[in-house]
């Protein structure tokens, strides 16, 4: 049942950003996507079972974990208007990758 009714909630949304995106406020289908439900999840887990201050590394991480989607939206606008929208989609999800991939190597190097 639980099942059921998390992809009930998922469908909602996915009528959500549909509905904005047909609206007069279309932009607003950009900010539902980036509601911090896993991060809820993520905080309350981190918070509950390791230390306040693991939970501050983990916030600020979060912080950095911000660069990767705005390279994402800066690259899928530079990209947009030169390449159909699946390839420039994909292309951003690539650059999207290679930030986080740079992000985790260099968390890594300055916290260990």
């Amino acid at each position: 049942m639980a099942l059921f009714i998390k992809a009930l909630i998922g469908a909602l949304v996915v009528i959500l950003i549909a509905m904005l995106s047909k609206s007069k406020s279309y932009y607003l289908a950009g900010l539902i996507p980036l509601f911090p439900t896993f991060a809820l999840i993520a905080h309350y887990i981190v918070g509950s079972e390791r230390s306040v201050e693991a939970l501050r590394t983990t916030l600020i991480f979060g912080l950095w974990a911000v660069i990767p989607y705005i390279v994402y939206l800066i690259s899928l606008y530079l990209l947009v208007g030169s390449m159909k929208l699946p390839y420039a989609l994909l292309s951003a999800v690539g650059c999207w990758a290679l930030a986080a991939w740079l992000l985790i190597a260099l968390w890594g190097r300055w916290h260990s």
